[in-house]
């Protein structure tokens, strides 16, 4: 949608309509906007791509939480701007489903946002982050809700690039459902971002750790998105394609962006580079993202024609998956794991005096040397009289999660309070042990923090 918008060169006048005429912000480049001030135009945007072969469409939703939408001053449209975004999307589908008798679907698109919690702004201190889990995660909901509403048959969680902020997308969709339990559930589709040769996003994590991390929200599909065009995006997209007990799909840019920051890949060569990827039967669903236009998707869509799907795979193992940085899985090869308890405080007077003295950095030595001498799961521990367990706990897991040497493996958080493991949790992208929950609260209580969990 993005690319498609910015080839129309809109000017001021359209982002403001005659809704914003009087905003005090520039508003030009704040494309979800337009669903509110250019309907006809995201409709007929639509309808390009939907008469190009598209079975399912994103919503003009990218940056459409509270959050983003404040750079712009606009926080107060964001459940009018979703809404509207997908009556738009769904609109454009039974527009063409009339004219092919052939079924279109929306995807409510929730982006990444413009902040993250996995890695922090200030290079003086680690521990520092613009937004919390808390304000992310009413951010979401806002946004799901208004998606839901609108009509939107999937929700998809897109181009990300910090899986802490997804699993903050992922927990505010539980919440919707928690709460509206009358409302069927959406499938999700996940789709994360992998920025370069490395192999990692940009917060860190491989793709099969990443895959580790929100396969708990039971998504319909998950695969990858944007920053890559499809032969960089390959090697990445078969490791998740081998290990993913669900639909994988990819829609990568059109190659890399050029010099002048557009993109070059013709559709026939685009259209040629997936069919690769549809001969090696790895494909369940395919698309285009960043310099893709119509004549993209229907060169993908002539191309693919015929080609089978990737056979789905069930798993039938009980291995237990962990993931920081990097996938842990406890197979009965690996035998005994190694867990590092030296960040504990009632187990390790030295650890203790550095946090009573505040000395982070050489707490976070610790870690690392512990890491480095064979620990395969670290564990991280801040119950002691005279300290704010909560507070010491969330401090240093932000700090912990920028360090790779430390992050790389799984966490387990410890302690006997509650209100200490969830903020451990809220600060950890990987999927972790919790320890423990205990039924000497009641067994209201401990179902109750077994689901949050």
């Amino acid at each position: 949608m993005g690319t498609r918008i910015q080839a129309d060169r809109l000017q001021e006048e359209d982002f403001r309509g005659e809704i914003l005429k009087d905003h005090p912000k520039e508003l030009k480049g704040d494309n979800d906007l337009l669903c509110l001030t250019r309907p006809d135009l995201v409709v007929k945007i639509h309808k390009e791509y939907l008469h190009a072969g598209a079975d399912l469409i994103e919503t003009n939703t990218f940056n459409g939480t509270t959050i983003s939408q404040a750079e712009y001053q606009c926080e107060s449209l964001v459940r009018d701007l979703n809404y509207q975004a997908a009556k738009l999307a769904k609109q454009a589908c039974q527009e063409v489903e009339a004219e092919t008798g052939q079924r279109r679907l929306v995807a409510g698109a929730i982006g990444p946002t413009s902040r993250t919690l996995s890695v922090s702004p200030s290079v003086e201190d680690s521990s520092y982050r613009n937004v919390t889990w808390n304000e992310l995660v009413k951010s979401y909901y806002e946004q799901v809700e208004a998606l839901i509403a609108g009509g939107s048959d999937v929700l998809l969680v897109e181009t990300i690039f910090d899986t802490l902020n997804a699993k903050a997308a992922l927990f505010a969709i539980d919440g919707y459902y928690e709460d509206h339990p009358q409302d069927p559930r959406l499938p999700t589709i996940i789709s994360a971002t992998i920025v370069d040769q490395s192999g990692r996003t940009l917060s860190g994590q491989t793709i099969d750790a990443f895959l580790v991390s929100v396969m708990h929200a039971r998504p319909l599909c998950v695969g990858i998105n944007c920053a890559l065009g499809a032969s960089q995006m390959r090697p990445f997209f078969e490791t998740l394609a081998k290990l993913a007990p669900v639909y994988v799909h990819v829609y990568p840019n059109a190659g890399l962006p050029n010099a002048m920051g557009g993109y070059d890949e013709t559709p026939e060569s685009f259209g040629e580079s997936l069919v690769l990827y549809a001969q090696d039967h790895l494909l369940n669903m395919v698309g285009g993202c960043c310099g893709t236009f119509p004549a993209h998707i229907e060169a993908v869509h002539e191309r693919l024609k015929g080609f089978p799907p990737r056979p789905l795979h069930i798993r039938h193992d009980s291995v237990m998956r962990l993931s920081g940085l990097e996938p842990l899985y406890l197979t009965p090869e690996l035998g005994f794991v190694n867990v590092g308890e030296r960040c504990n405080l009632m187990g390790s007077l030295r650890f203790k005096k550095m946090v009573e003295q505040s000395r982070w950095d050489d707490a976070l030595e610790v870690a690392k040397e512990q890491v480095e001498n064979g620990a395969q799961v670290l564990d991280f521990n801040f119950d002691a009289d005279l300290i704010d367990g909560q507070l010491a706990m969330g401090r240093f897991m932000r700090s912990c999660v920028t360090e790779p040497a430390i992050a790389r493996v799984p966490f387990m958080i410890d302690s006997s309070k509650f209100k200490v493991i969830e903020e451990g949790l809220q600060a950890v992208q990987g999927r972790c042990i919790v320890n423990s929950l205990s039924l000497k609260v009641g067994e209201e209580d401990f179902i109750f923090h077994a689901k949050l969990v």
